[in-house]
């Protein structure tokens, strides 16, 4: 499959109604699995590379142990790692569990919690899913797939196609050099607006993270009640 992308991104492209149909399908596939979510769900992210004994595991495990009970489905890459911590926690809990995994050649095994899942072909396809069947992302710890999450969920709210739509980084240690450089350089330099910079929430704290998607959902809801998700699932 890796092979199929690298035909589908050259510049000349010979078969393709063929990519453009197995695109599609995947799109299709995706949009059908999100309608079957009957309830407002929220994407974890983070890096597939840790164990149940790092904290970052513990807290996602918390984190989507506290969702489910709050009534939210959970999200993720469908991964081991935080993914699969973060799905745990949501299924033990009685919740819905999520993951909308990806065919790599490494890392990418799924994780025995989930409960709906797709495994996609193409990373556009599933990024789109994982945004369409959220509320809200929580980013613990990770790499290159999670800041390329992190700053794709930022600009779809920068330009308006998403809105009220939290952004929760979880650990501060982690998180904070990072921030601290958009302060710095992105923000002092003019490259973001000052308003941009409120579209970040960070903390250490599992219920903390929780509550802030949560209150961000009921805001949403209270101002504008038809788009409430138990409304528009009716």
């Amino acid at each position: 499959m890796a092979n199929q992308d690298r035909e589908i991104l050259e510049h000349r492209d010979l078969a393709l109604e063929r990519h453009v149909r197995l695109i599609a399908e995947e799109f299709r596939q995706g949009f059908a699995l999100v309608e079957r979510i009957d309830r407002p769900g929220v994407t974890v992210f983070g890096s597939a590379r840790i164990g149940e004994e790092h904290p970052a595991y513990v807290a996602a495990r918390e984190v989507g142990r506290l969702f489910a009970k709050a009534g939210f489905a959970v999200v993720t890459g469908g991964g081991p790692g935080v993914m699969e911590a973060a799905n745990r926690g949501a299924q033990e809990a009685g919740g819905v569990s999520i993951g909308f995994n990806i065919e790599l050649p490494h890392e990418q095994a799924g994780n025995p919690y989930i409960d709906l899942g797709h495994t996609f072909d193409h990373f556009y396809a599933r990024k789109v899913m994982l945004v369409k069947a959220s509320e809200g992302f929580v980013l613990f710890p990770g790499g290159f797939g999670t800041l390329d999450e992190l700053f794709e969920s930022l600009t779809l709210i920068q330009t308006g196609k998403v809105l009220n739509f939290p952004v929760v980084l979880f650990g501060r240690a982690y998180w904070a050099g990072l921030v601290d450089w958009i302060q710095d350089r992105p923000l002092a330099e003019g490259m973001v607006s000052p308003d941009d910079e409120n579209l970040l929430f960070i903390t250490d704290s599992a219920e903390e993270a929780v509550a802030t998607v949560i209150s961000y959902y009921e805001q949403r809801c209270a101002e504008n009640p038809a788009a409430s998700f138990k409304q528009a699932a009716e």
